[in-house]
């Protein structure tokens, strides 16, 4: 290998290659659609034994909704692939804003490679079931960390075209599963769990726990603003497009679910243990419309987590990009190829990699056998993600008001005031309740160690990064100016090649 400096400019991502649709599909794919309905939903109901499940759905994407308002508006007159890093430095102040970086930083990464716990378990399940073959669920895994990693260092687009396959096949599948469920309820017909009656009944705070995490990468638009074809307008679009058909189809998808198993099981108590998750979906499926349909939601279900995971790996991959370009981190990182940050992506692979191999060392001892990955990799660190990402949005929305407090730019009141207060207050609650519920997220019945130690893994590092950012101010005020900054001037940037 040899290395040489090269000229590199910091906006050297793809220009204009990424429309309103391609960006709406990469946020969608972060959600996972069949993975929340077949997985989110379906523990939602078994844990909080709550019909609240839909309307829960309403009233958290009208939240995001609101938010999307003033985050839309900050996204109009800042293009940066920092995207939250960015906003909170120029609303917040810089140290704030390399304190949102790691915080982001720390959460993407732990939604992207917690979710490999769930692509193992399920790949090494299914190539037993159908096959006969034992295969370690980590095996699958760096397989499939091979194959992001190639999609990672290509352009954007080419993951938002396989994207769009994948989510397109997700969403047929699970409405057809709704046409099925709801002309077959198991208890008659009935609109009970979308009334708004249920937001006032017990368990409410643990079904919103549950639900936001299934809007997590919704605020992703922002990531891909230097790669829009007009980010002004792309990045608002995408964001609202995306928080209005996730919120309204998982609605949809929850309510038929509650009617496929029964209201009255729900609240009673009657979802037995072997039900729980998961099977509470195929079973239906397999009953009402056959096992050749749970065979293909099966793939698909696969398919949905490698959609997630591509899609939370390109996040990581950009904010790595933006922090290196601004010399917050070692500027190496802001090296690009093919128009890809190429540096970030290999840096997420090389994360992924080691902390896969930990739980696969972890495991071998472990006595829960093919479910480690599930209980400890999935669990612990994509509710330790989301977690993350709730803080940031609210960190965000005040942000908002910041960035247009002194230059309103001809921005209207209900924008950069009322949206993002109301939307930061109501988040801050969220951020409370999953604080709160952190032990039934991970399904403990009472708190342990890992019950704080987990919320501490993003908080921590936001109380770093703002001290960094101070360090920054008085040792390295050149690289502080530029912080939030984003398309600056020309940086040099080490590019190695072969």
């Amino acid at each position: 290998m040899s290395a040489h400096l090269a000229q590199t400019s910091p906006t050297s991502t793809s220009r204009g290659r990424l429309g309103v649709p391609s960006i709406t599909v990469m946020i969608i794919a972060a959600s996972a659609p069949l993975t929340v309905v077949a997985g989110g939903v379906t523990t939602a109901y078994s844990v909080t034994g709550s019909t609240a499940v839909p309307i829960g759905y309403v009233l958290l994407g009208a939240v995001l909704a609101v938010f999307a308002i003033g985050y839309a508006a900050m996204s109009r007159f800042i293009t940066n692939a920092g995207a939250f890093y960015s906003y909170a430095a120029r609303g917040l102040g810089r140290p704030v804003g390399v304190g949102g970086s790691l915080i982001a930083l720390v959460s993407y990464n732990c939604m992207q490679i917690g979710i490999y716990g769930m692509f193992g378990f399920q790949v090494s399940m299914l190539l037993n079931e159908k096959l006969g073959i034992d295969v370690p669920w980590w095996v699958p895994v760096l397989v499939c960390i091979a194959v992001v990693a190639v999609m990672g260092v290509n352009r954007v687009d080419l993951s938002a075209k396989v994207l769009g396959v994948i989510v397109s096949l997700e969403f047929l599948a699970v409405l057809v599963f709704d046409v099925v469920a709801l002309a077959q309820p198991a208890e008659g017909f009935t609109a009970q769990p979308i009334s708004p009656t249920e937001l006032f009944t017990p368990g409410i705070g643990a079904v919103l726990v549950f639900g936001i995490a299934a809007f997590m990468g919704f605020e992703s638009a922002a990531i891909y603003g230097e790669e829009a074809k007009d980010p002004k307008r792309t990045v608002a679009r995408a964001t609202f497009s995306a928080v209005l058909i996730i919120g309204g189809f998982y609605a949809l998808s929850s309510w038929a679910l509650a009617l496929a198993v029964g209201p009255s099981k729900i609240t009673s108590g009657g979802i037995t243990a072997e039900e729980a998750g998961p099977p509470l979906f195929f079973g239906f499926v397999a009953e009402h419309i056959g096992v050749l349909f749970v065979d293909i939601t099966s793939v698909l279900f696969i398919t949905s987590l490698f959609a997630a995971l591509v899609s939370f790996h390109n996040a990581v991959a950009r904010y790595l990009f933006s922090l290196g370009r601004e010399r917050v981190l070692p500027v190496r990182l802001s090296a690009v190829r093919n128009g890809a940050p190429w540096a970030g992506s290999i840096a997420q692979t090389a994360l992924a990699v080691v902390v896969i191999m930990i739980f696969a060392i972890a495991g071998a001892g472990s006595g829960l056998g093919p479910l480690f990955p599930v209980v400890t990799l999935f669990s612990w660190l994509t509710n330790t993600g989301a977690l993350g990402l709730v803080l940031l949005m609210a960190v965000v929305a005040f942000a908002v008001v910041g960035y247009f407090r002194r230059n309103h730019r001809d921005v209207g009141i209900g924008s950069r005031l009322i949206a993002p207060v109301v939307s930061g207050f109501v988040l801050m609650i969220v951020l409370i309740l999953i604080l709160a519920n952190f032990n039934v997220l991970l399904d403990q019945a009472e708190p342990t160690l890992a019950t704080f130690l987990l919320p501490a893994l993003v908080i921590a590092p936001g109380l770093v990064g703002i001290a960094w950012g101070i360090w920054l101010k008085r040792a390295r005020p050149e690289v502080y100016a530029g912080i939030g900054r984003g398309t600056g001037d020309t940086q040099v940037v080490q590019v190695v090649t072969d």
